[in-house]
């Protein structure tokens, strides 16, 4: 299996299944001399922990907790391949036992069994949504970097089951159930939950991300734009069926005039065009 690895300057590579004895992965282009701890990635990764959101949450209970085998010392990077683990030590495999002759709809169960003729059926995998825990520790990883640089990236959910917030509060966001955008919608987001998890049937939402502090000209301009790169590793996560820049989709219903951005000698006034 190809594929497991995402950049190039900066490079994370992931491994591990859902039910198996362990995921990690290793960074390569990491520079020197960032404040790096296993406290840092811990607390990413205790924001995507399972178990934790509520009335939407998984059964399943991970620590999530994070070691570092390489590529740091004393605190700061050292320039050589960053080498984490996190163990699973809830795998509950049991609870999968009787689909290893069926397919899951929505799932990858399909996919494998025609591509390689055999399938980890635990979880999903190799294709689990668990493979992300490796994405969070890498990330916490290019944060501390982009730190230093000032720049800072924000996520925060702006719809579940087709109710939208009204208003965003990015800065609170992670205090709240689901991320959400405003302390105001999460009661209707609530009561959306449990009507659909009575009728046993699942929700989607859509999730805002926002990094401040970018430079200008990152990208390169045919095959790996900015946008594309951006597309690339989001629609990599196997519940993301669409992603949108700027005012994405809306943009196929405006006026050119209406979606151009106009700049002044500040730079740009308006963002739909995403940055």
């Amino acid at each position: 299996m190809s594929g497991n690895t995402f950049g190039t300057l900066f490079r994370l590579s992931t491994f591990g299944e859902s039910h198996g004895a362990a995921l990690g992965g290793t960074i390569e282009g990491c520079p020197s001399g960032i404040a790096l701890t296993e406290a840092d990635i811990q607390r990413e990764l205790d924001l995507r922990k399972p178990g934790q959101g509520g009335i939407a949450a998984t059964a399943r209970k991970e620590a999530d907790a994070v070691r570092i085998l390489s590529g740091v010392f004393e605190g700061r990077t050292t320039g050589t391949p960053i080498g984490f683990i996190i163990e699973n030590t809830d795998q509950r495999s049991r609870d999968y036992g009787d689909i290893i002759e069926k397919w899951r709809p929505g799932h990858a169960d399909f996919g494998f069994d025609q591509k390689y003729g055999f399938r980890d059926y635990r979880g999903g995998g190799r294709s689990s949504g668990r493979e992300t825990v490796s994405r969070v520790a890498g990330g916490a990883v290019a944060l501390q970097l982009l730190a230093t640089q000032g720049i800072s990236v924000n996520a925060y959910t702006v719809e579940v089951g087709g109710i939208a917030a009204s208003t965003i509060d990015a800065t609170g966001a992670q205090k709240r159930p689901y991320f959400a955008a405003d302390d105001a919608i999460v009661d209707a987001w609530n009561e959306r939950v449990k009507a659909v998890k009575k009728d046993g049937d699942t929700l989607g939402g859509i999730v805002q991300i926002e990094a401040v502090g970018v430079p200008a000209g990152l990208g390169e301009p045919v095959f790996d734009k900015l946008d594309a790169l951006l597309a690339h590793a989001l629609m990599s996560v196997g519940a993301v069926k669409g992603v949108e820049i700027g005012q994405g989709f809306e943009a196929a219903r405006m006026l050119g005039s209406e979606n151009n951005d106009g700049m002044n000698a500040e730079g740009f006034t308006s963002n739909n065009c995403g940055g």
